[in-house]
């Protein structure tokens, strides 16, 4: 009896002893907090777009017959097919009068008029959630977005400049704006709805959308895109003796570079559907290296 009592004393001991044993606390809160950080380490943000999959088909067009009916279809819905015709250019990122037979172009499954619906970006991008308003440009997709505090508010398509004039990626800002603009290297060249963003002609305007980038470094758009863009970007702002304050009006951040080596289309013809990819934005957009652009506008002898 007096045996057990003396062992059973001595376990008890040495379970007190286990138990108040500091290090054996300090190296457990240790091994939790190094595995919390390991698996925020390995948290990556999630893409958000906040409306239904909509799955996209890639259709050949096997004849006029057949172009006739992607071009008519819901022709007798006056809404749905308003919504319709717009989808189909933003997603194909050019205007229907270019569909081809032979040619292959994204068909949506359902339709909805808000282009947002479309979006490779996030509708919500978190590191702008403190800029009033900036646009984000992906030359690789040939597609923009806009955002007010962080929410995206217009998604729409582009094409940007050629292989031989490309617009460059980096930070630009709006300068001034006008409602109808000549192109400084063609007078017959009329763009409507001009906001200028850099002092050696590179713009965002309406012109001709033939779904691939082929202007002179300028970022072409729809006519209703055009439009909503210079009524709701900022140009620069003047100080009290008028002078205009530099990188003040809306930020526009050009993002990546187009392949051009790829001969028909782009890699927007490879999406299955508006959650099968999104474009990786920057942690801080204005950080983002101003534009470099060497190329000046073309001698006035040489321009027509």
């Amino acid at each position: 009896m007096k045996y057990i009592n003396h062992k059973l004393f001595f376990i008890i001991i040495i379970c007190l002893l286990c138990c108040c044993n500091p290090n054996n606390s300090e190296a457990e809160s240790n091994e939790i907090e190094n595995n919390s950080i390991e698996e925020d380490a390995i948290v990556e943000e999630v893409f958000s777009l906040d409306y239904p999959e909509i799955k996209y088909n890639l259709v050949h067009i096997t004849s006029t017959k057949h172009l006739n009916e992607i071009k008519d279809k819901y022709k007798n819905d006056t809404i749905l097919g308003t919504a319709y015709r717009k989808a189909i250019r933003t997603l194909n990122r050019k205007e229907i009068r270019f569909f081809r037979v032979g040619q292959s172009v994204i068909i949506p499954d359902s339709i909805i008029p808000d282009m947002c619906a479309y979006s490779i970006f996030p509708d919500e991008y978190k590191a702008a959630k403190d800029i009033e308003k900036i646009i984000m440009i992906d030359i690789e997709y040939q597609c923009y977005g806009c955002y007010e505090y962080g929410k995206l508010v217009r998604f729409a398509a582009t094409n940007t400049g050629s292989k031989s004039s490309q617009t460059e990626p980096g930070k630009y800002y709006f300068t001034w704006k006008k409602k109808e603009h000549k192109s400084s290297y063609d007078s017959t060249w009329i763009m409507p709805f001009t906001f200028n963003m850099h002092k050696f002609g590179t713009a965002m305007h309406q012109f001709v959308m033939p779904g691939r980038p082929v202007s002179h470094s300028c970022l072409r758009q729809f006519i209703d895109d055009a439009e909503w863009i210079y009524h709701w970007g900022d140009v620069s702002k003047r100080d009290s003796e008028n002078k205009i304050i530099p990188n003040s009006g809306t930020p526009v951040i050009v993002l990546n570079r187009f392949d051009y080596s790829r001969k028909s289309g782009g890699p927007w013809l490879d999406l299955t559907s508006n959650k099968s990819y999104y474009s990786h934005l920057p942690d801080n957009p204005l950080e983002t290296p101003d534009a470099v652009i060497t190329r000046k506008q073309p001698p006035m002898q040489k321009r027509n």
